[in-house]
């Protein structure tokens, strides 16, 4: 078996796992290191390594997922910009798509956010593109060289051109660009919308475009400083970065389209979810990944995670959605996902007599107050360390303080509120799992699916602490708590596939592609860009064989504005291949709105998605002892009073052993809260399961 190294940089720690030749996952679990997230990164490898026993050189594959590019855009980080467009559209991202949401609705002092590129960095070219992709008028070759001539002028590090419908045509494009590219220095990139993602929505198409060109420096020097750190260790390995639809790229590509990545870290979560459930026979999943700053939630139906076409980065809403118009929007493929600011290190404050907690969070530096470095802000780790759902000492790389925990608590919560540290303390944890309880209620309910036939899969560290309890919420009667659940995520990039997509935009009236005398011109269109498109997604992951082909197309009522992505079989498409697709649409049209319509729909993209299988077995957890009974008890707050709670080791729970609630099971990574009325059997592979009269 080849060894294997991924890790997954979050806000608060860095997950590090290898699985080594004997297949046995090793873990290492550190604090993120903000100022630069390698440090972190290169401790865990090293951990990891040295546990193992394995010689830096013997790793075969280093897989990464990052919150970086996300972070970028939203704290504003990103490289000095220039953007290009059509003559009279300059002001496009200033006028912008914003909706007032919350709290903004009724503020009286509402100021607009500023555009992501300001008024100066902003230019445009005469020249015209059809909708149809004919020339209406030619580019001006001698103004593009005045807007060149600017752009230099400014020393920008990166330059995004979106023309008007370049994505039928993009001749104007590619010549902008290499005129621009022309009069700027050695390196600087030069990003054009048809290169990107040529679908139709310039405004999308445009941001989409600029946080590519804005993104994209900041991750190359990323990737190249985490390539040479990692070499400086000895491993050599091909660095492979997971991007926001649950693949993985080679890091060159990565860097170039930067934009991919943008919810790299999250996507993790819902693959290793769904590799969970298949070994299993489960196939509708809920991945609930809650970690030190946030909770995420995403669906998987069927075995196969949602994928939405376009999200919103830094949005608001409530409950977990994202509202269109209250971020940044970026049309790539992602995996579909809500998330709220609810975290083991989420802050708990209280606002005019009102206990509020998050989105603010304690972060890796200083953290929880009971990580005793520095922090003195009660968190939902501090509420969960003083109701005892956690150990004081076995947590990560060092020991919690109960004591601090509790002060935090007294003076931040009790005392304002006039409730006791203990009320306090299950406030938070109550407020938590409602606030998590969000995110799963977006995915689920809010989409017209009942959630009481699915299993819950809890990740990350915070998660098996609040997994039944949300589930109780819900009516869900299964859990799943996969082995090395706090460093779940990270496991599941073990198995990432390489994976890239490509899309155009092709629109025309299904009724015409298999009625009319010109169907069989279009259907053939159709075909070879499908066809082309698959060639250009090969060339992209660098390969020629062994790898697996979806081809899907976009179809919407004509009029309406979102399509479903519908698949299609491989092949020519056929008339036969249109109504297939049609009768796909209704159903799933149906499923989501429970509207059943047979109004004339349209094809508006032709998509293709190409996987190259990683092929990884399935690893093997730590061995395992047998046990001889519980490890012992404690006291923790269960139904408004404290009880004393068996608890075990994940190590000393056998297969097939019925665990039966209240219990705890610890490991390094996490704690597993089974409440009363729930019970958990040990799988062969050391996952739990757990089911309760829900």
């Amino acid at each position: 078996m080849s060894i294997t190294l991924a890790s997954d940089v979050g806000g608060t720690f860095t997950d590090v796992v290898l699985t080594g030749a004997d297949g046995r996952v090793r873990v290492a679990k550190t604090l993120t290191t903000p100022g630069d997230p390698t440090d972190g990164l290169l401790r865990g490898v090293e951990q990891v390594l040295a546990e193992s026993g394995t010689a830096p050189g013997d790793v075969g594959r280093f897989v990464h997922a990052t919150t970086l590019a996300t972070n970028v855009i939203l704290e504003r980080t990103g490289v000095p910009v220039a953007f290009v467009t059509t003559e009279g559209f300059g002001s496009m991202l200033a006028l912008g798509r914003r909706a007032r949401v919350e709290e903004e609705r009724y503020d009286l002092a509402y100021e607009q956010p500023d555009p992501p590129v300001p008024p100066g960095h902003c230019f445009t070219v005469p020249g015209r593109i059809a909708a149809d992709g004919t020339v209406l008028r030619p580019l001006d070759e001698e103004a593009a060289g005045r807007v060149a001539d600017g752009i230099a002028a400014l020393g920008v590090s990166a330059v995004a051109i979106c023309l008007l419908h370049s994505y039928a045509n993009a001749e104007h494009e590619d010549r902008l660009a290499g005129i621009v590219a022309a009069r700027l220095p050695s390196g600087v990139p030069v990003v054009t919308s048809s290169s990107v993602w040529p679908e139709l929505g310039e405004y999308e198409r445009a941001t989409t475009t600029l946080m590519s060109a804005y993104v994209g420096p900041v991750m190359a020097a990323y990737l190249r400083r985490l390539g040479e750190r990692l070499r400086g260790l000895g491993v050599t390995a091909p660095v492979h970065v997971m991007e926001s639809a649950g693949g993985v790229l080679p890091a060159e590509l990565a860097a170039s389209r930067a934009v991919y990545t943008i919810e790299s870290g999250p996507a993790a979560g819902v693959i290793a979810a769904a590799r969970q459930g298949e070994r299993r026979g489960l196939a509708d999943l809920i991945s609930f990944d809650m970690g030190g700053t946030t909770a995420k939630a995403g669906l998987v139906r069927g075995g196969r995670p949602g994928i939405t076409h376009e999200f919103q980065v830094g949005g608001k809403g409530s409950f977990g959605g994202r509202r269109p118009g209250t971020g940044v929007p970026i049309k790539v493929p992602a995996i579909d996902l809500a998330e709220v600011g609810a975290g083991g290190g989420s802050i708990a404050w209280v606002d005019a007599g009102t206990l509020r907690l998050g989105p603010r969070s304690a972060g890796a530096d200083p953290g929880p107050a009971c990580y005793g470095r520095g922090g003195e802000l009660p968190t939902v780790t501090d509420a969960d360390l003083v109701l005892g759902y956690l150990a004081p000492d076995g947590f990560g790389e060092f020991r919690l303080s109960a004591d601090l925990a509790r002060a935090a608590i007294e003076r931040h919560v009790a005392g304002p509120l006039g409730v006791g540290a203990v009320d306090a303390a299950a406030a938070i944890h109550d407020i938590a799992n409602a606030q998590m309880g969000a995110a799963v209620h977006v995915v689920t309910v809010r989409r017209g699916i009942d959630p009481r036939g699915f299993t819950l899969v809890a990740l990350g560290g915070a998660a098996p602490t609040h997994a039944a309890r949300l589930a109780e919420r819900f009516g869900i009667a299964r859990v799943l708590v996969p082995p090395q659940a706090g460093v779940g995520s990270a496991v599941g990039l073990l198995h990432a596939d390489l994976a890239i997509e490509r899309a155009r935009t092709f629109l025309a009236p299904a009724a015409a592609l298999v009625s009319c005398s010109a169907a069989r011109d279009a259907l053939g269109e159709l075909t070879r860009m499908l066809d082309g498109l698959e060639r250009a997604a090969l060339a992209d992951l660098g390969v020629d064989g062994g790898a697996v082909t979806t081809r899907s197309v976009g179809v919407r009522f004509i009029g309406q504005a979102h399509a479903f992505t519908v698949d299609l079989p491989a092949g020519p498409v056929t008339p036969e291949t249109v109504q297939r697709a049609t009768g796909e649409f209704y159903k799933r049209y149906h499923e989501s709105y429970g509207i059943d319509l047979r109004d004339p729909v349209e094809f508006t993209t032709a998509r293709v998605r190409v996987v190259l299988p990683s092929y990884a077995d399935a690893p093997r957890g730590p061995g395992r002892a047998q046990p001889a009974g519980p490890s012992g008890t404690r006291r923790m707050w269960l139904d408004g009073e404290f009880r004393d709670v068996p608890v075990r080791t994940r190590e000393s729970c056998p297969v097939g052993e019925d665990l039966v609630g209240p219990c705890v099971v610890t490991e390094p990574q996490c704690s597993l809260l089974i409440p009363p009325g729930w019970h958990g059997t040990v799988d062969a592979e050391g996952a739990l399961l757990l089911e309760g009269a829900a």
